[in-house]
């Protein structure tokens, strides 16, 4: 897990686009995320990573490979919150996930938000048990609506301090 550079910028743009495909399955609402006509997806979060100063960004790495990214926003507000997290599937289930998150949260101590969708099982699993790892029984869980998105379910929201 390293800070992302201005050369591993198409390398994560890359990543971006498995992470938003692969989100558009627990997207549920009445109208789901198709991509843009030049094939690229919904990419505000992915620019605000590497230029907004309030926004840290990391790339995952297994040897020299690129396994995934994490998007960190609100570093100089009351709660980091985590914006976006992805493992490639081939990484998946190898603690290469759970490993590059904790490094991610240690270099960011204090209160943390992590929202996901309960129709994301696997998601649901990993972050009770990544809260759990940082924060023993010191996490709450709330369900909170979609701003600006009335057809689509809730987030679940974990919150905890490192």
């Amino acid at each position: 897990m390293r800070p992302v550079s201005a050369a591993d910028r198409p390398t994560v743009e890359r990543l971006w686009l498995m992470f938003r495909h692969d989100m558009t399955e627990f997207q549920g609402g009445l109208a789901p995320e198709l991509p843009n006509p030049d094939g690229t997806y919904r990419s505000d979060r992915l620019h605000l990573a590497f230029e907004d100063d309030d926004w840290a960004a990391y790339l995952f790495t297994s040897d020299d490979r690129p396994v995934g990214f994490s998007f960190v926003r609100a570093l100089s507000g009351p709660a980091r919150v985590l914006n976006s997290f992805f493992v490639v599937r081939g990484a998946r289930r190898s603690g290469i996930g759970i490993k590059a998150v904790r490094e991610v949260i240690l270099r960011h101590p204090g209160p943390w938000k992590i929202a996901f969708q309960d129709s994301n099982t696997g998601a649901v699993a990993f972050w009770r048990r990544v809260a759990t790892e940082i924060a023993g029984d010191a996490w709450t869980e709330e369900r909170l609506p979609v701003p600006n998105r009335p057809d689509v379910p809730p987030d679940v929201w974990i919150s905890f301090t490192a």
